[in-house]
């Protein structure tokens, strides 16, 4: 039998590889293909919400004024950047959680060349392409159900990949201050009030003047407005080039968190 030498913390490399992140995402994929359990699961919640919110709801909504459209075709653009959302984050959180706290999958990985920037990309990529995946579904599903209105909804794909980068590295940075599976409570104490208040059912116009600069500085808001307004026909160029910057700093600024703060809780 050959055995793995490990690679000292001196000799590791300090930034990322294509080659080395790569191998992370094909083991992941290969785990994550053995079942479509999780990725079934991450597209029947989101389609719940659109058929008891979107249509039971939308029957009494009918249009939504100062959009002039139906309230479930205005629902769901909305409801599939929180399907990137939830998909992205729950990998990088709750999954790698479990891999450093129960699962230990780490600690095979840590003695070889990969490094921690290389564990970093390689989960954060993964996430995005489960993201993808989960959209994809849910918006065949929407599409299915008559509820696209527009071709720009196509840009929803490019929009779903910069979600779900930005909330999964969000999420793997968080992951490195939890301690136990405890914690992901307080987690549920930003998340859920950030999907009901983010413009998620209703437009920002309902909230007071004073109040909508806080909705539009959380980032499933512009991640909503990212996605929905191409998909109802409407192209904002200020609005979606405010939310593609602000997506983009976001997540970059949490992958650089994560990644300091994985290197130093794995090779401690």
């Amino acid at each position: 039998m050959t055995m793995t030498t490990p690679t000292p913390a001196a000799d590791r490399p300090a930034s990322w590889e294509v080659g080395r992140a790569a191998a992370l995402i094909e083991r992941n994929l290969m785990i994550y293909r053995r079942s479509i359990t999780p990725l079934a699961f991450g597209l029947i919640e989101p389609v719940m919400y659109l058929l008891t919110i979107g249509f039971g709801v939308g029957t009494l909504v009918g249009t939504v004024p100062g959009v002039d459209v139906r309230y479930p075709a205005f629902v769901a653009p909305a409801i599939l950047a929180t399907t990137a959302m939830n998909t992205a984050f729950n990998q990088t959180s709750f999954g790698v959680f479990s891999r450093i706290k129960v699962e230990r999958t780490y600690e095979a990985i840590v003695p070889t060349p990969l490094s921690p920037a290389d564990i970093a990309v390689g989960e954060v990529a993964s996430a995005v392409i489960n993201g993808l995946l989960t959209s994809i579904g849910f918006l065949a599903a929407a599409a299915a159900l008559g509820l696209v209105v527009s071709p720009g909804v196509l840009l929803a794909m490019p929009a779903a990949a910069l979600v779900g980068f930005a909330f999964a590295a969000a999420g793997l940075a968080v992951t490195t201050y939890l301690r136990d599976f405890s914690d992901f409570q307080l987690i549920q104490l930003v998340m859920l009030p950030m999907y009901l208040f983010a413009t998620t059912f209703y437009p920002l116009t309902t909230y007071p003047g004073w109040l909508r600069p806080v909705i539009e500085s959380l980032p499933l808001y512009q991640s909503i407005e990212l996605i929905r307004e191409p998909a109802l026909g409407r192209f904002p160029t200020a609005a979606l080039l405010i939310a593609i910057l602000y997506l983009t700093a976001f997540g970059s600024a949490a992958m650089a968190v994560a990644t300091r703060r994985l290197g130093k809780r794995l090779l401690n």
